[in-house]
């Protein structure tokens, strides 16, 4: 079948105008658009957006916006492919970067979206999330599943900043999309609590815990056990192998939340790896070392706290620059909702 398609300036305008009239519209101009042959043509760009410059400007809004004019004061990572004023980093993914100050407190909500916090920088902050305390130390990664309530506090000395990854965009789309304000929440002192201490073990069927937290047992997985087990593959493991761990549910061993997935990835010294071609796009986000990638024909020279995002259907490659320490990277992607929908592709 030929792929030159009738375009709709090929129809009398009278029939045009029928159309529009009674909201209809003719498929056959757009169908190379919506169903493209052989694979996607995302609109998501690759995109890197640099820590040092982006945090004089995160400073800046914190001497310009004081948190209850702000309640969340954040700089959102928008992709130009996207445009910016819809504010995501791709088809799934919301990024942003969250300041909060000594003594500021940002108030209690729940929402639809499902969201994560992958703290940058400071320590003496906290996010309670249903009732349980959850510290930020650097590295750390916190959930704040949808429908939980959860809000942030800091007691420290220093600006504590962290990068929210959310399922937002797709939320949205659905015009599911809302939040609820509620009221300062009890720190609960009791069972919950053990959440974030065990590992490798859960809690047996008779203390399981009920209500909203139903179904996530761990709220805060901690950066310093994440990058334990890491390095403890690395010691067992040849040294080209990937070393990647996966945040998952240790109830389950499911993903972590349901639509977005989150690893975390360690270079050994000088290792270059060379990721398949994937259909969900992805962010990453270095914690530690120094990293280039390479999306198709993009380089981005990574330093600690940068982020930058790939769109599906990419050649990705990833090398440490350094001879002589590990890198460290944390890993977003929409791996679980594309294979919800059974569209998740590996094209090796």
């Amino acid at each position: 079948m030929s792929n030159e398609l009738g375009r709709l300036e090929d129809l009398p305008s009278d029939y045009r105008d029928e159309l529009a009239r009674r909201n209809l519209v003719p498929l056959w101009p757009s169908l190379r658009a919506v169903l493209p042959p052989a694979k996607p043509r995302p609109a998501t760009r690759p995109t890197h957006w640099p820590y040092a410059s982006l945090r004089p400007l995160l400073l800046r809004a914190g001497e310009l916006t004081p948190i209850e004019k702000a309640e969340r004061r954040v700089l959102v990572l928008a992709n130009p492919g996207h445009g910016l004023e819809k504010m995501q980093a791709s088809p799934a993914i919301y990024l942003g970067m969250q300041l909060l100050l000594p003594g500021e407190w940002a108030p209690s909500h729940r929402h639809t979206p499902n969201a994560v916090r992958m703290v940058v920088e400071g320590e003496g902050a906290y996010t309670t999330v249903d009732g349980e305390k959850c510290l930020m130390r650097r590295g750390d990664l916190i959930l704040t599943p949808t429908g939980l309530w959860h809000e942030h506090g800091h007691d420290g000395r220093a600006p504590v900043v962290w990068l929210d990854v959310l399922d937002l965009p797709l939320v949205y789309y659905l015009e599911a999309s809302y939040h609820v304000d509620g009221p300062r929440q009890n720190v609960d002192e009791g069972p919950g609590g053990i959440a974030t201490t065990y590992g490798g073990v859960v809690p047996a069927a008779a203390f399981e815990r009920t209500g909203s937290r139903a179904g996530y047992p761990v709220l805060r997985y901690p950066w310093e056990r994440v990058r334990a087990a890491l390095v403890a593959l690395a010691s067992d493991r040849p040294a080209q192998e990937v070393l990647q761990v996966a945040y998952v549910n240790p109830q389950t061993g499911s993903d972590a939340l349901n639509i977005l997935g989150f690893y975390a990835l360690m270079l050994r010294p000088g290792q270059r790896l060379r990721l398949p071609a994937r259909s969900p796009a992805c962010v990453f986000h270095l914690i530690d070392g120094a990293v280039d990638v390479r999306v198709d024909d993009q380089r981005f020279a990574l330093e600690v706290a940068d982020t930058c995002c790939a769109p599906g259907y990419t050649q990705i490659d990833i090398s440490n620059r350094s001879s002589s320490v590990p890198s460290f990277l944390f890993i977003a992607d929409e791996s679980p909702l594309h294979r919800k929908l059974g569209v998740y592709e590996n094209r090796g």
